[in-house]
């Protein structure tokens, strides 16, 4: 609660991140989030956000762009 907090006021640091994630197969199709990470990537394990990883340098990239979901249109019944 107190670590959640701090990073709604401060923003987070990044600091842990997962080991980095390459996808086996390149656009698989399961959802629209697994369709753009077609490279290696990383997660911050306290704020969920994606970050491109370069092997080559061994570095975090720039932040992976999150799909925005459209909501369909629902009738309206009266």
């Amino acid at each position: 609660m107190l670590h959640s907090i701090f990073n709604s006021l401060f923003g987070c640091s990044h600091q842990r991140t997962t080991f980095p994630i390459t996808p086996r197969r390149r656009n698989a199709g399961f959802s629209a989030s697994t369709a753009t990470r077609n490279n290696t990537y990383v997660v911050c394990l306290d704020c969920g956000k994606e970050f491109a990883y370069d092997w080559q340098s061994m570095k975090i990239g720039e932040p992976v762009p999150v799909p925005v979901a459209t909501a369909e249109a629902q009738p309206v019944y009266r």
